[in-house]
């Protein structure tokens, strides 16, 4: 795909001699009509990322500031069953740790080549229900080099409810909300 805007459909057969109008490096235009900006020409967009590590899935979703919203610039997602076995055991298995290891070194690439400015990095259920949860969280630290949170049930509860916002219709009477996780639901 290359830098330069279209014109109408049919407007290159039209005999006009148009010089091609170059796309802003903010990308997509506003639905508003303005293009985005962000505190002015030249200054990069600060770019976020999300982290959800649960009980089966690690997710990431990097995302750039484009003045009235955020484009996602880059996503993961792998099922690496985090929890396996914890009702037994009240453990996280090594064969667990190498696989949440392995994706959240994919993670933090994923970040770092994508500039990640700020980012919020959470563990859920498995974390906090198993023993060796705080020791898994320091390994993950030292061999990947990301701190993850260990949230708590309240805080996760408000995350997702808080993400669901924009789903609701401002003229219902109530919402019934279902988190369907893993070990969290």
């Amino acid at each position: 795909m290359n830098d330069e805007a279209r014109g109408p459909p049919g407007d290159l057969d039209s005999g006009h001699d148009r010089a091609p109008r170059r796309r802003s490096a903010w990308g997509r235009r506003s639905p508003y009509g303005y293009p985005h900006r962000y505190e002015g020409e030249g200054t990069a967009a600060p770019t976020y990322a999300a982290l959800d590590l649960g009980t089966n899935n690690c997710r990431l979703l990097v995302a750039r500031s484009t003045g009235d919203g955020f484009r996602v610039v880059d996503a993961f997602s792998r099922i690496i069953r985090l929890g396996e076995g914890i009702s037994a055991t009240s453990r996280i298995s090594e064969a667990a740790i190498g696989r949440a290891v392995e994706a959240l070194t994919i993670c933090r690439d994923k970040m770092k080549n994508r500039g990640v400015t700020r980012a919020r990095l959470i563990a859920t259920e498995a974390c906090r229900a198993a023993e060796n949860g705080a020791e898994f969280r320091a390994r993950i630290a030292q061999e990947v080099g990301l701190e993850l949170e260990i949230i708590d049930r309240e805080t996760e509860a408000l995350l997702a409810a808080t993400g669901c916002t924009p789903l609701i219709d401002p003229c219902a009477d109530g919402v019934i909300l279902f988190d369907i996780g893993g070990g969290s639901t």
